[in-house]
């Protein structure tokens, strides 16, 4: 099942209610532009290998790519994006509580954005709309855990993976450079700094790109009334997430980039690199087994991975604090503000 363009502006025109959660939609979406996709270029401009204007239109076009090729491949991320709750059978209820959900987000991010911590909008999206269905049913009956067990493979998955494969592609890479000429491995590996950071922003649309459009579907099918188990993902809604995304990048990604590639750990083009290509690496496993991870998560623990390779006092610990306890905290936190908000929405609305 899927929409046309022509037939979703109608029910946009005819639907209030739809209105709005299509424009919280597109707010996290912006939000996930400004913490999440970041990331993504944050090693290609703290080394400055591209000036930021230029990695932010590279991240816009990749994202694009990314979402594009890989809902053609493997759509089964946002399948389980859209499989995770279940809201009930009164669509006008589960549209607010959804609209409730993305509010909550919203907020969450927004606040860590505001701190300069990158939180992961995946796991964020993920709290928010639990807690949404859980207010909805009174209990955990809205959970599909057989969805929810893939979300914490993915916590695990992206955490240690990243760190892991951080720490051997740096050191593969010094051992294949040890004996090459300093000047000329550092115009190549600057040239494969961006190379890298367009694969990472390939793999950040190809797995939060299609989190987000699930959430779209879903909203889209509540507002209808209808409740379908698949379905096939517009272009055209492909290409909005896309440039929302990179909107939201080119307002709020320095604050992201600062705190990612250049306060955790100083690195060095070929360091930069080894984390791109290693973090792209865990993403593409991920994507291709249908696993939604965070694209944060992955990213960072790669970066200290890397940091960490050469000795443990390259990193700032005390920055990696600050990102893990917003980690931490973003299940319970988004989880219960999107639970509070669902209450509140239903009985105003």
């Amino acid at each position: 099942m899927t929409i046309s363009l022509p037939d979703f502006i109608s029910q946009l025109i005819s639907n209030p209610a739809l209105l709005i959660t299509v424009l919280l939609t597109l707010g996290v979406i912006m939000v996930n532009g400004w913490t999440d996709a970041p990331n993504a270029i944050a090693t290609c401009v703290s080394t400055r290998s591209m000036s930021p204007r230029s990695a932010i239109l590279m991240a816009a076009v990749f994202n694009f790519l990314g979402v594009f090729v890989m809902t053609m491949v493997n759509a089964t991320v946002a399948q389980t994006i859209y499989n995770m709750v279940d809201f009930g059978g009164n669509s006008h209820e589960a549209l607010i509580a959804l609209t409730a959900a993305l509010f909550a987000i919203v907020l969450w991010a927004t606040a860590a954005w505001a701190f300069g911590i990158p939180t992961s909008e995946s796991h964020a999206l993920i709290a928010g709309i639990s807690g949404a269905a859980i207010a909805i049913h009174g209990g955990m009956s809205g959970i599909n855990g057989a969805q929810w067990i893939k979300v914490i493979y993915g916590l695990g998955l992206s955490t240690v993976l990243g760190f892991v494969m951080g720490y051997i592609t740096v050191k593969l890479t010094e051992r294949m450079c040890l004996n090459s000429d300093r000047c000329r491995m550092h115009g190549f590996f600057q040239k494969a700094q961006i190379g890298g950071a367009a694969l990472m922003a390939f793999m950040h649309g190809a797995q939060d790109g299609q989190k987000f459009m699930g959430v779209f579907m879903l909203g889209i099918f509540l507002a209808k009334g209808t409740n379908a188990s698949t379905f096939v993902i517009p272009i055209w809604l492909m290409v909005l997430c896309s440039l929302i995304m990179g909107l939201g990048t080119s307002i709020g990604g320095m604050r992201i980039i600062k705190s990612v590639g250049m306060d955790m750990v100083k690195l060095e083009k070929y360091q930069g690199f080894s984390a791109d290509l290693a973090a792209s690496i865990c993403l593409l496993l991920s994507s291709l087994s249908g696993i939604p991870v965070s694209t944060t998560h992955t990213k960072t623990t790669a970066i200290m991975g890397v940091g960490s390779a050469k000795r443990l006092s390259n990193v700032n610990w005390s920055i990696v604090k600050e990102m893990l306890s917003a980690w931490f905290l973003t299940f319970p936190g988004c989880g219960l503000i999107g639970f509070l908000m669902a209450l509140l929405f239903i009985k105003i609305f």
